[in-house]
């Protein structure tokens, strides 16, 4: 095996960026390589359970092989997350017992769990990169353009970095026809609530249809499927650790289920034409969501003045969208509504991702 490549046994100095394998068992030990190689991480090596304590603390993820998992477990090592038991084949009620003893998130038999644990062994990629921001966005009143305002948020964001759009609106005309990604192949909801277990970030991204940096998650045209709680949960947590931004589209329908989403949003933006209905509808989504979110009013047209408008919805306003000539005529083509980097709209929503990206941003919405 190349010097490059080798895995680092236990007399070598540990990195705290490497996974750390526990197993005296040969095949073992391989197939972990193996696993961890498809992953691109290099992982420490240890034999024997007491020299695993060395490194138990700083590693990002601990794999126990089945055949120490018992005398590891009867060291009583300090309880810490990201351990996992790895056994080959059946499992039996002594390593769950050894398990649990290791305060171990799961036991996982190979190969059946090769893929998960390939899938983990990726994410460790992805622990460099900041967790990515979640902007929710949510039509504070009837025609302010909320999903057109997400799709721009995600075109313009995915400029400088991964971006993704989730559309959490089942009744809305579907974000992948807005930004013109309707006839790329990928996973939609519709696929990824049949799924269960861990979702990776790397394999969430490569997944969802996309046009450069940008992928979206929605439905299939005509579907009537709803969102599931683990698949949602799951796919933001996916999303946030992979990319740079997340844009989640929300609908106005009140859902146990949205509240939790909009709860996991670090801002939440609420468009709103500056009318009085307008402000007066706004303010009433803008009560719903208090206390689960930071709110930020986006004002679409013209009409009342900010200031006004902050003052009766009791939201500050974070900014405002102007009318987009041919708009219409632009997602028909298939372009996505920033049709061009330097329209009015796109530098509108680069003051907006710019301010919400700055340091402390979220208790500057808050004051």
């Amino acid at each position: 095996m190349p010097l490059d490549h080798a895995p680092r046994t236990s007399h070598q100095t540990p990195r705290h960026d490497a996974p750390l394998v526990v197993t005296a068992d040969p095949a073992l030990r391989d197939e972990l390589l193996r696993l961890a190689a498809a992953a691109g991480v290099t992982p420490e090596v240890v034999a024997d359970p007491g020299g695993a304590l060395r490194s138990w603390a700083r590693a990002p993820v601990v794999l126990v092989g089945g055949d120490l998992a018992g005398r590891l477990a009867e060291l009583g090592p300090d309880r810490r997350d990201g351990v996992h038991v790895i056994a080959w084949g059946a499992t039996d009620t002594a390593l769950f017992r050894a398990g649990l003893g290791l305060g171990a998130e799961n036991v996982a038999e190979l190969p059946r769990s090769e893929g998960w644990v390939v899938e983990t062994l990726t994410d460790l990629g992805e622990a460099a990169r900041p967790r990515g921001l979640v902007v929710g966005v949510v039509g504070g009143s009837g025609g302010a353009g909320a999903t057109t305002l997400a799709c721009s948020l995600g075109q313009v964001a995915a400029q400088t970095g991964e971006t993704v759009v989730i559309d959490c609106d089942p009744l809305g005309p579907g974000l992948d026809r807005v930004l013109g990604l309707d006839r790329h192949d990928g996973f939609r909801w519709d696929a990824l609530c049949q799924t269960t277990g861990r979702l990776s970030a790397r394999a969430l991204r490569e997944a969802l249809p996309r046009r450069g940096r940008l992928g979206v998650l929605t439905w299939y045209a005509g579907t009537t499927a709803t969102l599931q709680a683990f698949a949602v949960r799951e796919a933001l947590s996916a999303a946030r650790r992979g990319h740079d931004t997340v844009v989640v589209d929300l609908p106005r329908t009140p859902d146990p289920l949205l509240d939790e989403v909009v709860a996991r949003c670090d801002l939440v933006l609420v468009a709103t034409v500056a009318t009085v209905a307008g402000v007066a509808s706004a303010a009433r989504v803008c009560a719903r969501h208090d206390g689960r979110a930071d709110l930020g009013l986006v004002l679409r047209g013209g009409g009342l003045l900010a200031h006004e408008v902050s003052r009766a919805a009791g939201t500050p306003v974070l900014g405002a969208v102007p009318h987009q000539r041919a708009l219409d005529e632009s997602i028909d083509l298939g372009l996505g509504p920033v049709r061009n980097p330097r329209s009015p709209l796109a530098r509108a929503c680069a003051d907006l991702l710019a301010l919400l990206a700055a340091p402390g941003a979220a208790r500057r919405v808050a004051a």
